[in-house]
């Protein structure tokens, strides 16, 4: 195939770039192979895009040449800009990927790819929503959305390389946004204002950023760009000038000092400067820092050696220097800041700092980005975005090519998937998250009521791995509950511990009114025992932090408030008469004796006491002693069935006995445990158990239906050290259930 120059000429007569002159200026930055390459790619998309316009009027060709013109200006490798002049071919040419693959390499086939599926992210933005009537007035919930978005960009590329392509092409965009209708012209500016310039800025490509903010402003507000344009009163060149004649200036002064400097300048960008008015309720007569510049030195003494030399050069302003070195902003940002009236009589903002202090502010705690944005902080993502600059640095100190190519690899953002509602609205999920995972995370009550997903319109397993930029829809019952599979993590269905908790909830609550009535037996037997029987049962709830009083009757019924801590909420309301529990029926009353066992039973000495099986008492359950014909004192829970059955020609050879203080004892208990069956789980278990030092004298456990009902004796010190397990068992992987056996 041959390059057609009738094209050439072309490009010229529309005032667009000179491709042939383009494409021999690359040889400056590139290998005659490298070249070749890119003139290859020129060649194929010719015919592929001739008659082709994008909504701006420009030529498809043009405008991918113009956006490679870019990224070979910014130093990028030449696969990056092979890539970019194919990037819009799979919209033309079937089979595309097979194509380029073949005639271009895997490579360059990948970076394509990687451009095709960030396009997938234009029909997201919402621009209806965005464009309305009080855009200027988002609230939280919208700019949550926007942030959401451009994370999106970034965790739908495995290459950094590509969002690189995406930025430079909205560049090229709005260079040539005046032939697109107003309606386009509005939507692609406020998309490049509120994505694209925070991406660019995020990862410190700060001329990019620059420019995007400042073309979207001239078509999202065209009158007051008109009008600060004319206020400064002079064109960008002439500021430029001005800022390299402050800069000559300093290098000389700085030389005579002996003081070693790096010093960068440049004009306020226009956009940057109505951010600035309106941030900060100024006039534009009353900015001072319209022109900037940046001063970097190799220590702190340095930094006032230098402020000292400038105030001596020119007059500083009152009121307008910040010592941050001195007294630093709450997030650690240090600097001097000051502003003088330069040459010519305008007025100069300088800053001044370390090198140190200048790579924290650009990359650390106090990151550019998030004062300019006003964002909330989020640590991990924060790292990341350093990791991103210093990789754009990175490719400026590494000659070969083949390495910095791997370096721009990015496989930092592949813990979170996003994906869409059916609105557009932008939702981010665990990576491996399921369609139930993203019900549940739009609305409990949908997660419930969920029996199907489509996504991208096609109907999905409800445990099928979303991907990034996909469309999910649930399809919903009217009414309807989770499915218990859905707690196996052998099956899949649930990624997030948001949802399965929420499952868990639903489960537990499901027989609430029973737990109810049987939390409020236990409540007025422990109550009784206590002598508060007429105690205010709200204030009990009120005491141990439920809101309502069935809520408090529902986790004693299900075990999870037991007598013990009821004891321990009412300490301050239990009379001095009742300290000692009662039973219903007289107990024949002895002189105290402690026994080996550090059991009290009164009157009694030498003889042996047994823990009785059938109820296994505690610390601190109540007990009682029981006189046996041939084995001593067994001791029984109080509120032992066979305590209560007992016939009263036996209540005499009751002890009142009580647990003794001041030396370890260890108690025999069996807790019951429901779980999911899946290999592994008997060992997690054992493990807790050998984690606790808890020791295990008998196990029994039964599987039926993928369920595993499990039974373990086991040897604790009190009540609390039962509680404590018991919690811990529930947060086992797979366990539903973990309580002891009464």
């Amino acid at each position: 195939m041959v390059f057609v120059p009738d094209l050439l000429s072309q490009a010229s007569a529309q005032g667009a770039l000179d491709v042939e002159s383009w494409l021999v200026s690359l040889g400056e930055k590139f290998s005659p192979e490298e070249v070749l390459l890119v003139r290859r790619a020129c060649e194929f998309v010719q015919p592929v895009y001739l008659g082709r316009t994008e909504i701006t009027g420009v030529t498809v060709f043009h405008h991918v040449v113009g956006v490679a013109s870019i990224l070979a200006g910014m130093g990028m490798d030449a696969d990056t800009v092979t890539a970019t002049i194919l990037h819009a071919s799979p919209e033309y040419v079937p089979d595309w990927q097979a194509v380029i693959h073949e005639q271009f390499g895997g490579s360059i086939c990948a970076l394509v790819e990687g451009i095709a599926r960030m396009e997938q992210i234009q029909g997201f933005s919402r621009p209806d929503i965005m464009l309305g009537k009080d855009r200027k007035k988002e609230g939280e919930a919208q700019q949550a959305q926007v942030e959401s978005l451009r994370k999106m960009l970034l965790a739908m590329v495995e290459d950094i390389r590509v969002v690189l392509i995406k930025l430079a092409d909205r560049v090229e965009t709005l260079r040539s946004l005046n032939g697109a209708s107003e309606p386009e012209q509005q939507r692609i500016a406020y998309e490049a204002k509120s994505i694209f310039a925070p991406l660019a800025n995020r990862l410190g490509i700060w001329h990019i950023k620059w420019e995007l903010e400042d073309l979207s402003l001239r078509f999202l507000e065209p009158k007051l760009y008109k009008e600060v344009a004319t206020l400064l009163a002079e064109k960008r060149v002439g500021r430029e000038q001005y800022i390299n004649e402050v800069l000559d200036t300093l290098k000389a002064q700085l030389a005579l000092a002996g003081i070693r400097a790096e010093m960068t300048g440049r004009p306020k960008h226009i956009y940057s400067i109505v951010n600035k008015m309106r941030r900060k309720h100024l006039s534009f007569n009353e900015l001072y820092d319209v022109r900037a510049v940046r001063i970097l030195v190799d220590d702190i003494k340095d930094c006032y050696a230098v402020l000292g030399l400038i105030h001596n050069l020119w007059q500083p302003i009152p009121k307008e220097f910040d010592d941050y070195i001195a007294r630093p902003k709450s997030n650690n940002y240090r600097s001097l800041h000051t502003v003088v009236i330069g040459p010519r009589h305008l007025p100069l903002e300088i800053q001044i700092r370390t090198h140190e202090m200048h790579q924290h502010s650009e990359l650390g705690v106090a990151a550019h980005w998030r004062y300019k944005e006003g964002s909330k902080a989020d640590s991990k993502f924060d790292d990341k975005i350093v990791w991103l600059r210093q990789i754009l640095e990175w490719k400026q100190d590494v000659s070969d090519n083949g390495g910095a190519i791997e370096q721009f690899k990015n496989e930092l953002f592949h813990d979170k998937v996003y994906v869409l509602t059916p609105q557009g609205k932008v939702v981010d999920l665990p990576r491996g998250a399921t369609p139930v995972d993203f019900a549940y995370i739009l609305h409990t009550d949908l997660g419930h009521r969920t029996r199907g997903a489509k996504v991208d319109g096609s109907i999905v397993p409800l445990n099928y791995k979303l991907q990034n930029g996909q469309r999910v829809e649930i399809m919903a019952a009217k009414q309807g509950a989770p499915s218990r599979d859905w707690l196996n993590p052998n099956l899949g269905y649930l990624q997030s511990a948001r949802a399965r908790a929420k499952v868990r909830h639903w489960f537990r609550y499901q027989n609430f009114e029973e737990d109810v009535a049987q939390g409020r037996i236990r409540l007025d037997k422990e109550l009784h025992r206590l002598g508060l029987i007429d105690l205010n049962q709200e204030k009990i709830a009120q005491k141990l932090h439920f809101p309502k009083l069935d809520e408090l009757l529902a986790a004693i019924g299900r075990g999870e408030i037991g007598e013990h801590q009821i004891a321990q909420a009412l300490q301050s309301e239990i009379p001095a008469k009742t300290e000692t529990a009662e039973l219903s029926f007289p107990i024949k009353a002895r002189t105290t004796e402690s026994l080996p066992s550090g059991i009290l039973v009164e009157g009694v000495g030498n003889l042996m006491t047994y823990m009785a099986k059938c109820c296994k008492p505690a610390p601190p359950d109540p007990i009682v002693g029981y006189v046996t014909r041939d084995r001593g004192v067994t001791i029984h829970r109080q509120a032992c069935p066979f305590i209560k059955r007992m016939s009263g020609d036996k209540h005499d050879r009751l002890l009142t006995t009580q647990w003794g203080s001041g030396q370890e004892m260890l108690a025999a208990v069996d807790i019951d445990i429901e779980a999911y069956d899946r290999q592994g789980l008997l060992r997690d278990i054992s493990d807790l158990f050998a984690r606790e030092r808890i020791n295990v004298t008998q196990v029994k456990t039964q599987s039926r239906n993928n369920l595993a009902n499990m039974r373990f004796s086991i040897e604790i010190s009190g009540l609390d050290q039962l509680g404590r397990l018991l919690a811990l068992l529930r947060q086992v992987p797979s366990v539903n259930e973990a309580q002891r056996h009464l």
